[in-house]
């Protein structure tokens, strides 16, 4: 070894794929899931980000989708970084994921800015239809640890 490791990653890529209820109780439970997994390999991608980009999918998948069909997280950490997709049962596209809008959000609504942030704080994101309807994506780059002050 020429000199000390400065990030440490996963050997290897680890998975998961949970059902979620078709419901705003979805959006917490995704979170915790999300810290949870990135916590646990100690993952080098910033978790704090990754928490609020899949609590916007999973919002947008509860409130842009009917019926009672569960939502599906996937999580798939790399050691490249992680990926993490929201499944839906509707097979329309988000609108304004992959471009943007014209025009910025109107600053007295409350809706409006979650493709905005996925856009902006993710490496990449997108959408691909699957067999039941969509998954919506977005990738985040793992990071060097912070350095401790002695």
């Amino acid at each position: 070894m020429n000199g000390p490791i400065l990030q440490e990653r996963p050997a290897s890529s680890a998975s998961w794929r949970v059902a979620l209820p078709h419901s705003a109780a979805a959006v917490p439970v995704a979170r915790a899931l999300v810290r949870t997994a990135l916590a646990e390999l100690e993952h080098g991608a910033d978790s704090d980000t990754a928490e609020l980009l899949t609590a916007e999918l999973v919002a947008n998948a509860v409130e842009h989708t009917t019926g009672d069909a569960p939502i599906e997280l996937v999580v798939e950490l790399l050691p490249s970084g992680c990926r993490v997709e929201v499944h839906d049962p509707d097979p329309a596209p988000p609108g304004d994921l992959t471009t943007p809008a014209t025009g910025a959000p109107d600053p007295w609504q409350e809706h409006g800015r979650g493709l905005l942030l996925i856009r902006a704080l993710s490496s990449s994101c997108g959408h691909r239809a699957t067999g039941s309807g969509k998954a919506v994506w977005f990738r985040l780059p793992t990071v060097p640890p912070q350095r401790r002050a002695i």
